[in-house]
């Protein structure tokens, strides 16, 4: 499978504002120079504990959030990246060279020019408009997310009116054919979301998404509303779309077991910052940096004759206004060491297309 979706060095920081004039005293660094890929067709679970990041991560790369940096981009050819980066490079070295006006005009015309072709982040107008053609997104919660003054057949039909795919009699049968795929149907048309069940309304919520036939679709922790049996109906239906509709999933959850059913390759992130990534079984098979084997260690066993063979995690995250130097996690850590303290560990491949940013296990 081919790299579909790219994000490098992304940032996404929130101003905290403070003093009389409300002026900014500091940042929350929601997402912190993240870099990861995602292949085509695939499942790629993001996990974490609550505030770690990954929902702020999934609606900046469908732009829903404005980046402070970095790049996302969504099928772009390798070489085209890598020209990116170059030109970047090249940029700074001409800068401290203090290199002619000239010379400077003209490698951030080319640069702009490229990052406004293939980086979702320089996108603006019309085209910032279409992507949402290719990229959606399932909420958590569907009791909030569909508008309760709304029919269901304005509901999913909105994304094509919007977007200037389809109306009028078009729009309703493609509205009613995407309906029976997620296992409703067209008398339902007429009816407010409140006279339906939570794994209902979530099945309305994957009909809007997937109604303008996208390749990419965040799920916000899609499962996390609805009962076990009506959890275990939709990541069916997840999978059944993903095969029938060749889409490529970033799947956001903070439930372990349901990542390790649904994804092919998944991330752990931790305050702002991926800390593992590999494919699912290697991550739960070959368990290497501390923060996953304590995630991987409180998922309860449904069996008291079993004892648990890792202590919980201990301590609270710290505020990511504020996060500790060096590895972020060295407070919580029963590995740290000096350096962990100093120097902020980068990911590194073990083998396998397994990546980790621990001095503990890298060293």
């Amino acid at each position: 499978m081919s790299m579909f979706i790219h994000v490098e060095k992304l940032k996404k920081y929130y101003p905290v504002l403070g003093g009389v004039f409300k002026r900014k005293v500091a940042e929350v660094k929601a997402v912190d120079n993240v870099t990861l890929s995602i292949r085509k067709g695939e499942c790629f679970g993001l996990v974490g504990e609550s505030g770690c990041g990954k929902t702020t991560l999934g609606k900046t790369i469908l732009r829903i959030l404005e980046a402070n940096a970095g790049h996302i981009y969504l099928d772009a050819p390798e070489n085209v990246i890598k020209e990116i980066n170059a030109l970047e490079m090249q940029l700074d070295e001409a800068k401290k060279k203090k290199a002619p006006r000239k010379e400077l005009s003209q490698l951030s015309r080319k640069l702009k020019n490229l990052r406004g072709e293939y980086d979702l982040v320089a996108f603006k107008g019309h085209k910032l408009k279409n992507l949402r053609r290719r990229m959606q997104i399932v909420y958590q919660d569907p009791t909030t997310s569909l508008d309760p003054r709304m029919l269901v057949k304005d509901i999913v039909a909105e994304p094509l009116i919007v977007q200037g795919i389809a109306k009028g009699a078009e729009a309703r049968e493609r509205v009613i054919k995407t309906l029976e795929s997620v296992g409703l149907s067209g008398n339902q048309l007429f009816r407010y979301p409140h006279e339906f069940s939570g794994g209902q309304r979530q099945r309305i919520a994957v009909a809007r998404a997937i109604v303008t036939h996208p390749e990419f679709v965040v799920l916000d922790e899609p499962t996390s509303s609805v009962d076990v049996s009506v959890r275990a109906q939709l990541l069916n239906l997840f999978k059944d779309l993903q095969k029938d509709l060749n889409l490529t999933y970033l799947f956001v959850s903070h439930d372990l077991s349901i990542v390790e059913v649904i994804s092919d390759r998944m991330a752990v992130m931790y305050l702002g910052k991926i800390v593992e990534y590999a494919s699912t079984e290697e991550v739960f098979k070959n368990t290497l940096h501390p923060y996953s084997q304590a995630l991987i260690g409180s998922v309860p066993i449904p069996d008291p004759s079993r004892r648990k063979e890792r202590a919980p995690l201990r301590g609270e995250v710290p505020s990511p206004i504020n996060p500790p130097s060096g590895c972020r996690f060295h407070p919580r850590c029963p590995l740290a060491m000096d350096v962990c303290r100093k120097e902020e560990p980068t990911l590194v491949d073990v083998g396998r297309s397994h990546y980790v940013a621990c001095y503990a296990v890298t060293s």
